[in-house]
């Protein structure tokens, strides 16, 4: 059984190991796979697993030979799945890997948006705390969390663990979920309907997935029925916020900051309005990437092969 990964190098920088995988077949890993070579590296293989690769509607027709395509993401929007199910073949992604990760990088947003630790260790090493005249100085607002409202658009398991977070800190939690768990709900946190979270919210964090009724849901009309100062943080996917919309709101002092690690085209085109909009963090998509979550990828991964070999595919997604 031939084994192809398209993609390995984002998964598996050097750090972690593919040779699991190689005892169930014979592996090729490619680190990158460029468009026009898809087809040829795919071969005769009867596994394919992919990250961003793209696999279309072409590309799995003109290989006959494919039962099996693994996903190195919770995320299937880059395989045609139509033409999968077609093929009679299974597509099986790796849905719960990156939940304590993520779930922390967004805290990590959210505190760098309040504190600018970043910023401020830079300007020390820079000499300017050694040339100042009072004990201490700050170059931003400093901002305390302690009975702040967070906002959770979403509520599965990532917006439940960054809640959980924040409760330690002593925020409220209001969130806006189509499925209300009311068993989730406490003195500290409750769900609301949407406008009423922008209305209430003094930091609103994305955790939806994106569908085509939600894209762009953070745009110039709803940035308006936002509290003045709101702070915005999106670790799930970018096309949910109208990008110029949301650079024009923080030039307008309308939203005083944001932190995305997402953005709608990745990598991001030199003049994407949030590149240079003022109070905004932008970090290359890596909520996902710690070395503990992409070793449970790598076991997932490896899981669903089995299963799949065993006649009993998991994580399927077509």
């Amino acid at each position: 059984m031939k084994i192809v990964i398209l993609d390995g190098a984002t998964l598996n920088p050097g750090d972690l190991s593919w040779d699991a995988l190689a005892r169930e077949g014979e592996l090729v890993v490619y680190d990158r796979t460029p468009p026009e070579q898809i087809v040829e590296r795919i071969g005769d293989a009867e596994i394919v697993f992919t990250n961003k690769t793209v696999l279309s509607r072409e590309h799995i027709m003109a290989c006959p030979n494919v039962h099996f395509i693994g996903l190195l993401a919770t995320g299937y929007n880059t395989v045609d799945i139509q033409a999968a199910r077609e093929k009679g073949i299974d597509v099986c992604n790796i849905p719960t890997y990156g939940t304590a990760s993520v779930a922390q990088f967004a805290m990590a947003l959210l505190l760098e948006l309040c504190h600018r630790v970043g910023r401020h260790a830079d300007d020390v090493r820079a000499g300017h705390w050694s040339e100042c005249v009072d004990f201490c100085y700050w170059l931003s607002p400093q901002i305390e969390l302690d009975g702040k409202t967070l906002g959770l658009i979403g509520f599965g398991r990532i917006g439940q663990s960054f809640a959980r977070i924040a409760e330690a800190m002593d925020m409220n939690i209001v969130v806006f979920d189509k499925t209300v768990n009311a068993a989730l709900e406490s003195a500290t946190l409750k769900y609301v309907t949407l406008d009423e979270l922008y209305a209430t919210a003094d930091v609103i964090s994305l955790h939806c997935p994106l569908f085509a009724d939600n894209q762009g849901m953070i745009n110039a009309a709803t940035i308006a029925k936002m509290k003045p100062g709101v702070m915005l943080i999106n670790t799930s996917r970018g096309p949910l916020i109208n990008e110029q919309d949301l650079a024009d709101a923080l030039a307008a002092g309308r939203i005083a900051g944001a932190a995305v690690d997402v953005l709608s085209s990745e990598p991001p085109k030199p003049d994407n309005p949030l590149l240079s909009a003022p109070n905004c963090i932008v970090t290359p998509h890596i909520a996902w990437a710690t070395k503990e979550a992409r070793t449970r990828m790598m076991r997932t991964a490896l899981e669903n092969l089995i299963a799949f070999k065993n006649g009993q595919p998991q994580n399927v997604v077509n």
